[in-house]
């Protein structure tokens, strides 16, 4: 324990009793999160139960200079909650409330520790549904916070379009409402946009008021072989070109497929494969399947397999979930190195085939698997980080793809965030606009206590 921080601790433990925690172990299960990052523990985790609870909570570290790291369920994949620093995590798992749901006006308000899992289920019975869908069960503060998406983004957006609006405790300890329930506004700066995606360093995301939308009438999900790569990326392409509104459309190539098949029980041909979705009425989840199939069959597709049944349809989309553990399973001890550009969708073939001729290069296998309705892909090998020589090659890989992406006009990261790895990629993306960035950052948190060392360099 560091012995600066001594007086906070013992302010921070007559506040919250035995909710403040500095044991080895908790410590540890707060020092990462899914990420390949180095560890770096908190000196202590408070485990807080409202937002006025946070308030108090951020006064304290601020009257003793030490650092707050908002911390939801550690499934990111940047390194965003470990704490590099040392300082204070702020579990929000405790906040777990659902606060209102409006069915009328679709739309919802929860604590920061609610998972989306146990949002849908809460709205199971009410005609709705929360569309965001990473894939691990994350908390919605967490989502909110690392302005995240996945594989229904191509239809219903990402978490920039599902957040109305916030309540954030400021460095300082204000609690600030940053909107309205309405669903369109012109009042003042959007400061909701500002904190979604601030993966707190401007503030802790406590409670968030959530767009929600109407259980389709009909849903049908396929999986579909293709002859080549360059054929399954063109059908996605001219699927969205087309307007064909898609709810999930993923790639898999060959490496990924067998990862699921050894991972999930599955036994898919050893192709490129979509994973596809479409919501609608009857009538037009059938027209729009029907397209695609036709559009799929003209680039080499093939093997459809087809279904409605919502088991089966759970089943296929577990199985894409899960495909970083599956990768991940691939080799003995290994850490998930997962890469996340995007790119404009009529540059999306040339950058995913001109990564597919470097992973061949590469001397561990790296699948690639993504959301590619919106440009969104990731390459995920399973790094030896005890192999020197293997972690310069895939970092030496992971800046090549990430500039064959910014020249292509597209982003270092689709939907996980900047952390501690990427704020270099950032500067070369948004030069100047890292600079209003920090600018922001030194106006909202002088003393820089808000996760330090994330998104930007001060």
């Amino acid at each position: 324990m560091a012995p600066r921080f001594t007086l906070a601790i013992e302010e921070l433990q007559a506040l919250l009793g035995d909710r403040l925690q500095t044991a080895a172990g908790v410590r540890q299960h707060h020092a990462q999160d899914e990420s390949f990052h180095v560890p770096a523990e908190p000196d202590a985790v408070a485990f807080v139960r409202s937002t006025s609870e946070v308030s108090e909570v951020v006064r304290i570290c601020r009257r003793h200079h030490m650092p707050v790291i908002p911390f939801g369920t550690g499934t990111a994949m940047e390194g965003g909650v470990n704490a590099t620093q040392g300082g204070l995590s702020v579990d929000m798992s405790l906040m777990n409330k659902i606060l209102s749901v409006s069915a009328q006006d679709m739309d919802c308000t929860v604590q920061a520790g609610v998972t989306r899992k146990q949002l849908n289920d809460h709205l199971r019975d009410q005609g709705i549904f929360f569309p965001i869908d990473p894939g691990a069960d994350a908390s919605l503060g967490g989502m909110a916070a690392t302005r995240a998406s996945g594989t229904n983004a191509v239809r219903y957006g990402t978490m920039r379009e599902a957040v109305l609006g916030l309540t954030v405790v400021m460095a300082d300890g204000r609690i600030v409402k940053t909107a309205s329930r309405a669903r369109k506004s012109a009042a003042g700066y959007d400061l909701t946009r500002l904190f979604v995606g601030s993966e707190g360093t401007l503030g802790v995301i406590c409670e968030i008021t959530l767009r929600l939308h109407p259980v389709p009438e009909a849903i049908s999900a396929a999986v579909c072989a293709f002859d080549s790569l360059e054929g399954a990326v063109n059908s996605v392409i001219e699927t969205i070109q087309m307007g064909v509104p898609m709810a999930r459309i993923e790639l898999l190539d060959s490496v990924a497929i067998d990862a699921v098949n050894r991972f999930s029980n599955t036994d898919y041909p050893a192709l490129p494969h979509l994973f596809l979705e479409f919501h609608g009425t009857h009538a037009w989840v059938e027209e729009q399947a029907e397209i695609v199939a036709a559009l799929a069959t003209e680039n080499g597709g093939r093997n459809f397999q087809w279904t409605a049944n919502t088991e089966e349809r759970s089943a296929l989309w577990q199985a894409r979930h899960d495909l970083a553990y599956a990768a991940r399973a691939m080799r003995d001890n290994a850490k998930i190195f997962s890469t996340d550009v995007c790119v404009p969708i009529s540059r999306l073939a040339e950058c995913i085939l001109a990564t597919a001729d470097d992973i061949k290069t590469m001397p561990i296998p790296m699948p690639i698997v993504g959301h590619v309705g919106d440009g969104n892909f990731h390459v995920v090998p399973a790094l030896d980080t005890s192999n020197a020589a293997e972690v310069t090659a895939v970092e030496a890989f992971h800046h090549r793809l990430i500039e064959r992406a910014l020249q292509m006009g597209g982003t270092c990261t689709g939907e996980h965030g900047i952390g501690q790895g990427k704020k270099g990629y950032l500067e070369a993306e948004l030069p100047a606009g890292v600079e209003v960035m920090k600018q922001i950052k030194q106006a909202l948190d002088p003393e820089n206590l808000m996760n330090p060392g994330k998104v930007i360099t001060l």
